[in-house]
């Protein structure tokens, strides 16, 4: 079941489908300039979303993770958004990723994990790396593992400068920016993709509120996987694991 969430087709694929339109026809859409400005939206969201998210759930590992009500959350900022189009999402996107933190949070909660550990807490951030490929990343460096690795040293830094802090001050924290940077490299490009169907003619407040939709049930789908994955690796070791993953992909 992992595999299967972690490896299927993208964010993009998945918006093409349901809306019936190319996200390619969108991407010609979005103004001049909006790719590089984008990539900024997503990196001051994603460190909005660290600051907050997190820390005002219950730590107790276990319980449900409420997944429909953090997609319901994030349609309706997505149909604010929409409503305003490209305009809105300066203003939309730091609503709907700290949506979706939260709803990762309570996933790595509901498979054992406790929201007090760096470790978690880092893990979670990951999570917007995942399903989508950095702009240097060829097909054999964007599977589940691939992103585990290239993010490692800048999760372990951070989940150090976590274990001694309470919340994020971006300020004394490089090491959280570092990993956010790294992470906003991949999150803005699934970023762009959201943008491009927002930008496709029509579809205003209801299109937003069905991407948004879209949006946080792909980071929905891959941090289930990645924290099944992580219980597994606890229970059996991370090399088994691991192993066991790369197998069913030869297959």
């Amino acid at each position: 079941m992992a595999r299967q969430l972690l490896e299927n087709p993208g964010l993009a694929a998945r918006m093409t489908n349901l809306l019936g339109t190319p996200i390619e026809k969108g991407l010609g859409m979005l103004p001049e300039g909006w790719h590089g400005r984008i990539a900024g939206i997503a990196r001051a969201a994603l460190s909005k979303a660290a600051d907050a998210a997190i820390f005002t759930l219950d730590d107790t590992p276990g319980g449900k993770s409420a997944d429909r009500w953090h997609k319901w959350g994030a349609a309706l900022s997505g149909g604010v958004g929409g409503f305003f189009g490209l305009a809105g999402l300066t203003a939309e996107l730091p609503i709907s990723t700290t949506l979706m933190m939260r709803s990762i949070a309570a996933i790595a909660r509901s498979e054992g994990e406790s929201l007090r550990d760096a470790d978690t807490r880092s893990a979670c951030l990951m999570v917007f790396a995942m399903g989508g490929k950095a702009a240097a990343d060829d097909a054999v460096d964007s599977g589940y593992y691939a992103v585990r690795m290239a993010l490692a040293q800048a999760v372990g830094h951070a989940a150090d400068y976590l274990g001694t802090k309470v919340t994020v001050d971006k300020a004394a924290a490089p090491a959280m920016v570092r990993l956010i940077a790294a992470i906003a490299d991949r999150f803005g490009i699934q970023v762009t993709e959201k943008a491009a169907a927002q930008a496709i003619p029509a579809l205003g407040a209801a299109g937003g509120a069905l991407v948004n939709t879209l949006f946080i049930g792909h980071f929905q789908d891959m941090a289930r996987g990645h924290f099944v994955v992580r219980r597994l690796e606890r229970k059996y070791g991370e090399e088994a694991v691991r192993a066991a993953y790369l197998a069913l992909g030869d297959r």
